[in-house]
Parts: C-alpha cells; structure tokens; sequence
C-alpha cells in the first residue's frame, strides 16, 4: 500500500481548505434564505453548517504548520500565518460578536490562504 506524504501535498490541501470555506462564506446568506422556509414549516436549523467554519479553520492550521516545514521562502510563510490569524479571529468574532465586522471580511483572508498557499506550490519548493 503507497502512502501519502501529506507535507508535499500541505498547498493542495490548504489551498482546496480555504476554497470550500470560502463557498461556504458565500453559500451562507442563500442557506439562511432557504432557511426560513424551513423554520416557518417546523423544522429546526442545521447545527454541522455552523460547525463547518471552525473544521476548514482547523484544517488550514495544519496545512499551513506542513507547508512552513516545506517553504523556500520564510515570508510565504509568515503570509499564511497572518492569513489564517486573520480568519481565526474573524470566525471567532462572528461568533462572539465582539466587534461589528462586515460579513465580507472573512473573504479577504480566506482568499490570501488560497494565494499563498498556490503562489508556494508553484514558487517556493526547493
């Protein structure tokens, strides 16, 4: 049986991470719109579509400590982690309600995971 080597695939991993939590970001408003529909029939709210944000987050977290073991370039690195710092705490503050943020500003940092994470694949490997 071949096994997979999850540091040469951390970019991969990272990058698709961020990109499904980034259409879940944009899929959220059309799930609360259908959502209505489904409270007004008797019907309680999907608990896992809340769940989801902190499992990419989680997921990103280790793509980015195996992309960091890998990296040619230590800025890339430092990108991704003020990326995912970034979204941590906009995920966290969405939940908190610490702050008031605009709903978009979880697209911002979820977008620089997928850059960084794709410009270090292409770039940055010895």
């Amino acid at each position: 049986m071949k096994t997979v080597n999850l540091t040469s695939k951390s970019d991969v991993i990272g990058a698709a991470a961020s990109a499904l939590c980034l259409v879940h970001c944009v899929a959220t408003p059309f799930l609360f719109v259908v959502q209505a529909g489904v409270v007004s029939a008797g019907e309680g709210r999907p608990g896992w579509w809340g769940i989801l944000d902190l499992v990419f987050l989680v997921i990103s977290f280790f793509a980015i400590v195996w992309t960091n073991k890998v990296t040619t370039r230590r800025w890339v690195g430092l990108a991704l982690w003020a990326c995912w710092l970034l979204l941590a705490f906009v995920l966290l503050n969405e939940k908190l309600s610490l702050i008031p943020l605009a709903e978009e500003a979880v697209y911002i940092p979820a977008l620089g995971l997928i850059f960084f994470h794709l410009y270090n694949r292409r770039y940055c490997k010895c």
